[in-house]
Parts: structure tokens; sequence; C-alpha cells
């Protein structure tokens, strides 16, 4: 995790991300933007470094990056027949993640296109008809505003996937923008429409510095995986319907903070790689959010990476996996934490990093683009 910027809905603040800092929210729930990852969790306020916060130099996974037994999928994931209806609609399957003509992912593991799983899964980036974002890719990313400011001179535009309507992603669509669904994956927030499914043998420990928000269990071998695996199909779908071609799902990294549970690396890859040939299989691409101690083993399974920061903790090494496959690579920096463009922009440009500086609310009001994150390119 680490700006925890905060998206206002129902009542709910919204941010968690990568590792490092955080900034308290103000009676709300992160999601993305913050809590500091590591075992020394996130500061109340602030936006300073947290003891534990990770910074990944190599991005390599645990043991030798295998992932466990459950793959890319569980034995008891979702198949939708046509797409899971955003609001209990998917079915419990035998086959993992599913949907009516949906990709097959390649070199075995998870299949989008009937649900097969294998040990380790399978990378499904090359394969399937979601959205290939290019490399240069300029981005805007605005959690709060429901609807952001339609203005912007990029490619893409990361909005709240709960707030924003299928009005708003036509209307993007219209000026030639692709459109990011930003959407929770590994913690609880109050006041999400669909936060009553959550079972409480899902929730574990606070997310440290934001009230309201718990970790999940996101171990293959929990006892809730099932019912998470339901919530997250049923969470994408409703990316799907809305017209959004992708997603962001956010604090995907439990197993560096302290979730309450015995959550190891290799159930984050597990988790992870269903995510993304579950989005696969619904023909959206995603964007790995967090987890930059695994980045080599999750590349092929992701289109692109956000990170928070990297010039700031000098991670930003740790996105050349994505960059050397020819995917977008975007960054963060905040004003917040005394950043300018002066500051990172020739470094990100001469990384082929497409970066942007914003505030810690990510509300919108302020972005000041690197010369690489101008123009509609997509």
């Amino acid at each position: 995790m680490r700006a925890l910027s905060a998206v206002l809905l129902a009542g709910a603040l919204v941010g968690c991300s990568d590792s490092g800092s955080s900034t308290a929210g103000t009676g709300g729930v992160p999601s993305n933007g913050g809590a500091s990852t590591g075992t020394g969790g996130a500061p109340a306020s602030g936006a300073t470094a947290g003891a534990g916060g990770t910074s990944s130099t190599g991005g390599a996974a645990p043991n030798g990056g295998s992932t466990s037994t459950a793959g890319a999928t569980a034995s008891g994931g979702s198949a939708p027949a046509g797409g899971a209806t955003a609001n209990g609609g998917s079915t419990p399957g035998t086959g993992g993640a599913s949907a009516t003509g949906g990709n097959t992912s390649s070199t075995g593991g998870a299949s989008a296109a009937g649900g097969g799983t294998s040990s380790g899964g399978s990378s499904n980036t090359d394969s399937g008809t979601w959205w290939k974002p290019a490399p240069d890719t300029t981005f805007f990313w605005d959690l709060q505003s429901t609807p952001p400011d339609n203005t912007k001179n990029v490619g893409a535009y990361d909005i709240d996937g709960w707030g924003n309507d299928a009005a708003e992603v036509s209307a993007l669509h219209a000026r030639g923008v692709k459109v990011v669904c930003y959407m929770d994956a590994g913690t609880y927030e109050p006041g999400r429409p669909d936060s009553n499914d959550f079972s409480a043998g899902l929730e574990g420990a606070a997310v440290q510095g934001w009230p309201g928000e718990i970790w999940l269990d996101v171990r293959p071998s929990g006892p809730n995986y099932q019912t998470l695996q339901n919530i997250m199909q049923n969470r994408f779908e409703v990316c799907r319907q809305k017209g959004f071609d992708a997603v962001e799902p956010d604090n995907i990294d439990s197993y560096q903070n302290q979730p309450g549970f015995s959550t190891t690396g290799a159930d984050q890859l597990a988790y992870n790689e269903w995510l993304a040939a579950t989005a696969h299989g619904l023909g959206l691409a995603i964007l790995q959010k967090n987890d930059l101690d695994q980045v080599r083993t999750l590349e092929p399974y992701f289109d692109g990476i956000l990170d928070e920061e990297c010039n700031r903790y000098s991670e930003c090494d740790t996105l050349a996996p994505y960059t050397a496959a020819g995917k977008p690579a975007w960054n963060a920096e905040y004003t917040e934490d005394g950043e300018t463009t002066a500051k990172f922009c020739t470094a990100d440009q001469n990384a082929g990093i497409v970066g942007a500086l914003f505030g810690l609310d990510l509300d919108g009001t302020v972005f000041e683009p690197c010369a690489n994150d101008v123009g509609i390119r997509n």
C-alpha cells in the first residue's frame, strides 16, 4: 500500500497501494493509494515511509517465483454463462473462472474459455481480444470525482468503478480514451454496494491508518476463498457491463502486511494470477497494482503496471519487466511529498515510464504530466 488516496463514496473513503508511506483518511476506508506495507504497517497520518515499507530491487518471486498448487484459479471458481451478473450473479462451478466466448490462456494453466486450471496457472497476455495497451499509453488518475474532468489530453482514464456509470465511460470512449475500472481486490471497504456480500470469515485485521478497512483472506486454501472469488468476479463484471476497458485491482499485497491470516507470497501469486485470468476471461485488460517483490512472476499475466512514487522510494527499476515486455508502466508521484515534475520526469522518461504529478487525494485537482504523458496514445 502506499498513498492511500481517498475516494469518497457512500460515506466511505477508498484507497491503498504498494509500500512505503501513508496518509490517514478522515473517517473512511482506503483502497488506492496508501497505507504502508511491511511488517510495520502504516502510520496514521502523514506521507512518510513506514518503517516496514517495501522497496524491491529485483522483483523476483519468492522460492523461485513458483505459485501455489491452486494455480490461477481454485476448484470452486465461479463460471458465468455469458458473464456473471453484478449482484450475486455468478454460479459456482468446478473449473475456475470462465466466460462464454472467453479467451483461452497460453501455455497451460487457467483458461478463460472453459475454466480449466493447472497447478501453476499460465500467462494469457498474448491471446484474447481484450485491450492491449501500448507501452507509451498516457494516463490520468482520478478516484474521487464522479464524473471526472473529461478534458485531459491523455489516452486512458483510471477512475472509480462503482461511482462512475456507463454514460461516463461512453463519453470518454467518444473522445478516443480507454477507461480503467478501479476496484479494491484485497481489502473490505464499508459503504460499497456489495459490502454485505463479504462473510465474517473473509475479514482479517484492520488496515492500519484507515478506520473501517479490513484485509481479506486471499489464500486459495482459505475456507471462504470461493466466496471471495465470486465477489471479485461480480465486481469485474460490473466493470464489463459499464463498458470499461480494463481493471485496476488494488491492495493485492496482503502477504507483505499484517492481514490477520498466514498469507504467503505463493498465496498472493495464486490469487493475483486468478484475478488476471478472470479479467481476461471477461474481455478486460488488467493492471498490476502493488506486490512489486513478485513483479517478474506477475508481469506475464498483466497488461501493464501502475506504481506510486517509484522515484521517491527508489524502486523504478522494479518496473523494468513491464517496459522490457512492451507494456505500459505508469508512475504517480505526489505533491504532498515535495515532489515536482522537475525532480522525476527526466528519469521516468529515460526508463520508459509514463509519469505524472498528482495530489494525494487523487481528486483530479492536481495533474502535472511529464512530457511523455501528454496526447491521446493508447
